[in-house]
């Protein structure tokens, strides 16, 4: 717990915005900058993944929404 505190805190001194969600048994931080988007999971044991996603920086038309498997 005290790891995921210390996180928030910095997000929060450095007016980062972030949201939280429960994720499996842990908790999980959703922080979005400028090109990339990570996934911080703290969990009760006190390990901590952190999967982190970049931007290519390429745009692309709304043919892509038919990319979605939805």
């Amino acid at each position: 717990m005290e790891k995921l505190l210390d996180f928030l805190n910095k997000l929060d001194e450095n007016n980062v915005h972030y949201r939280l969600n429960k994720v499996r048994d842990s908790i999980m931080v959703e922080v979005a900058i400028p090109g990339e988007r990570w996934e911080i999971e703290f969990f009760t044991n006190g390990n901590v993944e952190v999967e982190k996603f970049i931007s290519q920086g390429i745009i692309l038309d709304e043919s892509a929404l038919n990319d979605l498997d939805i």
